[in-house]
């Protein structure tokens, strides 16, 4: 088979951890062609971005404190990794020439003063640079060949909208393609760096947080990969958060709209935009735990089967949002106006999670994350409030439980269980939606009634008994 494997940061933190992933990476590799993508180590991405804080503040001493930080834990993680002397004397050269490219450009940023997008992509861009030296060292010591390969590197091209970039599929697809088939000619496992990818300039550019799964699919497509693995510290997709609820089961599982709502609603192992390079290809996606190699995870294809389509397939939740009711007569059926609120937030650059309005048009409900919610209310009063605007009204720390299951679809008496669980618990609903698809329904809870509503619906659905 033609596997593309991704690791997440926790699966790659620790000298243990890479020794086990590069033992497990030797295995795979005499009975298949393997691709491996990685994130940044734990940590690492973090520490970038408060360098890029403290430089905004002028702060060149804490930038540095966290430079050598991410140096120290890079050089202590290759001395403990790596046990063949000349494997070792590479890879510390390697990464002495990437740790002094990075000090050079917090130079260059500290002397302009400035963090641009450009040369914030450029900056978060090291962690994953560093990982796959580590990675791809790991598995030479082991007399296994592989090589380091960056995004650019690797081939794949994308727009300049710096900090949120899409590939250009098509080029994508040649120059990965031509990349990946050489090295496995020549029986070389290709590491590449997650997240991030290069323009038609060739100035790097980042997918956003969470990209590394994108760069794996995206890789998988050009390739025509017979699966991709997504490795993390979890065994795949759950019925719930296991922190709230108990016997929350693994999903064995789900489809690619599944996953996607999954992944908008607080099930943190997927980037949102992971399956549009596969929508045409129909690669499956296994999502497991690097630790936990024997268990098989969650299966995320085209469409599941019809042995596993439940109803509901999984309750989710979102915390620390703000809810903002907007309303005014003036609103009612004028056409534009649902225009003029999302494009003042939009302009704001604050992203709408959920939305209702009622029939008649007098009030439009909104949820935002509760760090975004004061920027939003200050720009719809000093935009629009006396205009279409009469009233604005907020509450804040509020929770989106979502219910998520293809099999929702034309099922009656969904609704009436969902709120006599509900109600039985005596929660209050602020606010409802659910799309025509009928494939999630949410509503807004208290922050401290999230537990209880989730637990709730989960027994309602009876999901332990799932699968």
């Amino acid at each position: 088979m033609r596997l593309v494997i991704k690791y997440g940061g926790t699966s790659i933190s620790t000298a243990k951890d890479i020794h086990l992933i590069s033992k497990h990476l030797n295995i795979l590799s005499k009975k298949h062609r393997i691709v491996v993508v990685c994130s940044a180590t734990s940590e690492t991405t973090d520490d970038l971005l408060g360098i890029s804080e403290s430089i905004k503040k002028e702060n060149k001493s804490a930038a540095e404190l966290l430079a050598s930080k991410i140096i120290n834990r890079h050089k202590q993680l290759a001395k403990q990794t790596v046990k063949k002397i000349d494997v070792r004397k590479k890879l510390l050269v390697k990464l002495d020439k990437d740790f002094a490219e990075l000090l050079a450009l917090i130079d260059g940023m500290v002397l302009l003063g400035e963090v641009t997008p450009r040369t914030m992509d450029y900056l978060i861009s090291f962690g994953e640079r560093l990982s796959i030296s580590l990675v791809s060292s790991a598995i030479n010591d082991l007399g296994v060949k592989s090589i380091p390969l960056t995004g650019k590197d690797v081939g794949i091209v994308t727009d300049s909208n710096f900090g949120e970039s899409k590939p250009l599929m098509d080029t994508t697809r040649l120059r990965v393609s031509k990349t990946v088939d050489a090295l496995f000619l020549k029986k070389t496992i290709p590491v590449v760096g997650g997240f991030a990818g290069a323009d038609q300039h060739g100035h790097v550019t980042t997918f956003g947080r969470g990209g590394s799964d994108y760069s794996s699919t995206i890789v998988g497509s050009c390739i025509k990969a017979d699966e991709i693995w997504l490795m993390s510290d979890v065994n795949g997709l759950m019925t719930a958060d296991p922190k709230i609820v108990k016997n929350a089961k693994l999903l064995k599982e789900v489809s690619y709209v599944e996953a996607i709502e999954m992944a908008l609603f607080g099930a943190k192992q997927i980037h949102p935009r992971t399956f549009e390079p596969l929508v045409a290809k129909k690669i499956p996606i296994k999502i497991r735990s690097s630790f936990e190699v024997k268990n098989e995870g969650t299966l995320v294809t085209a469409s599941t089967s019809s042995s596993v389509k439940n109803t509901v397939k999984c309750v989710s939740n979102v915390r620390n949002n703000g809810l903002i009711d907007i309303r005014g007569g003036s609103m009612i059926g004028t056409p534009g106006t649902a225009a003029k609120i999302f494009a003042t937030l939009a302009k704001a650059g604050i992203n709408v999670m959920m939305i209702s309005q009622n029939p008649s048009e007098s009030s439009i409900t909104i949820v935002v994350k509760n760090t975004d919610l004061d920027k939003a209310v200050s720009v719809l009063e000093l935009e629009l409030l006396g205009k279409i605007i009469k009233k604005l009204e907020v509450t804040i720390d509020v929770a989106i439980i979502a219910l998520i299951g293809s099999g929702m679809r034309g099922t009656v008496g969904v609704a009436s269980k969902v709120f006599r669980a509900i109600e039985k618990n005596k929660i209050n609903i602020s606010m409802i939606t659910q799309g025509s698809s009928e494939l999630n329904l949410a509503f807004i809870v208290k922050n401290s009634d999230t537990n209880s509503a989730v637990r709730a619906l989960h027994r309602a659905f009876a999901l332990d008994k799932i699968n």
